[in-house]
């Protein structure tokens, strides 16, 4: 969002960019799950981008963000039901074929759930992005951080997951509050056991590509860099086992 305008400094500067580096697009105000229609200027100003920067594919949260025409900027959980996973999917297919690109939904971190949900959180998304025919954008520490919060299993989580569809993975630190719940704040160094669930995740994906997150807090670029080859080191010690991905 940062970058859909019509021109000015933001967009020299991300040309700059493009001259050396290939970039690839992620949202967080597509707000895809709310019962507001899509936003088909908002999704205008996004196609001229990602015809400008190339992106391979294009990205945004499995959530919703505004209601009746307010935005509450955050991104806000949301009943796991059939019905829901439908209207979600619809909405889904309309904004790739519009945009005409590669669509990825991401799993959020969740601090509250709903009575009215009828399945699991993973169940839900694998609904979603199978009826709309999307890709999964698949964030490791947001699968920790509300396997903590809610109290599953997270390998579980991952074990029902339709990794055939994995466009890329993202890592990132959390906070854990006094009470025990952990906060998706990206201003951390990633956890021990966030990594051993990449290293799952890594095991059956192969060469997605991944992300690593920071927001604030920011470290040095050498410490930033070293944290990137963690994840270097995880992929290239699973490529050394032999293990494939299905």
């Amino acid at each position: 969002e940062n970058f859909m305008v019509d021109g000015g400094p933001p967009l020299d500067n991300l040309g700059r960019i493009l001259e050396t580096y290939r970039v690839v697009q992620h949202g967080v105000s597509l707000s895809i799950a709310s019962t507001d229609p899509l936003d088909f200027e908002y999704l205008a100003r996004l196609k001229k981008l990602c015809a400008f920067t190339q992106t391979p594919w294009f990205s945004d949260h499995l959530c919703w963000t505004t209601a009746h025409g307010t935005h509450y900027h955050d991104l806000l959980p949301l009943p796991y039901t059939s019905e829901y996973a439908r209207f979600i999917a619809e909405k889904a297919r309309i904004v790739q074929d519009f945009v005409e690109l590669p669509f990825a939904l991401e799993n959020l971190s969740s601090y509250v759930g709903f009575q009215s949900s009828e399945m699991t959180e993973w169940e839900f998304y694998r609904e979603v992005v199978e009826r709309a025919d999307v890709h999964f954008m698949l964030d490791v520490n947001n699968v920790f951080v509300s396997s903590v919060n809610h109290q599953f299993d997270p390998h579980a989580y991952l074990a029902h997951l339709p990794f055939d569809r994995v466009a890329q993975v993202h890592v990132a630190g959390h906070l854990e509050l006094p009470n025990g719940t952990l906060l998706d704040t990206h201003d951390h160094r990633v956890k021990r056991e966030v990594w051993d669930l990449y290293r799952s995740v890594h095991e059956r994906t192969g060469g997605v590509s991944t992300i690593l997150e920071w927001d604030a807090n920011f470290v040095s670029y050498e410490e930033t860099v070293a944290e990137a080859m963690v994840a270097r080191a995880v992929q290239q010690s699973t490529a050394a086992s032999g293990v494939d991905s299905p």
